[in-house]
């Protein structure tokens, strides 16, 4: 993992078209501006890891339909 120290408005660069700001700090609280192409999905750690689990559920409903269709010959 690479930890870098930034101050209220400073960045840093990911690759060529990804930039995260530093909005500001009040507390323990630090904002966060994100910069970056419309494809590219951004969301909160725990968001995501819902996001994965529900589509895994999802892929185990399909395969158990999958698993009662008759097979064709």
């Amino acid at each position: 993992m690479l930890v870098l120290t930034r101050k209220t408005g400073e960045a840093i660069q990911i690759g060529e078209d990804i930039e995260i700001s530093v909005v500001s700090v009040k507390g323990d609280q630090v904002k966060l501006g994100i910069n970056a192409p419309k494809n590219v999905e951004i969301h909160r750690k725990e968001i995501y890891l819902t996001i994965q689990e529900e589509n895994t559920e999802a892929s185990k409903g399909i395969d158990n339909l999958l698993n009662i269709l008759p097979k064709k010959q």
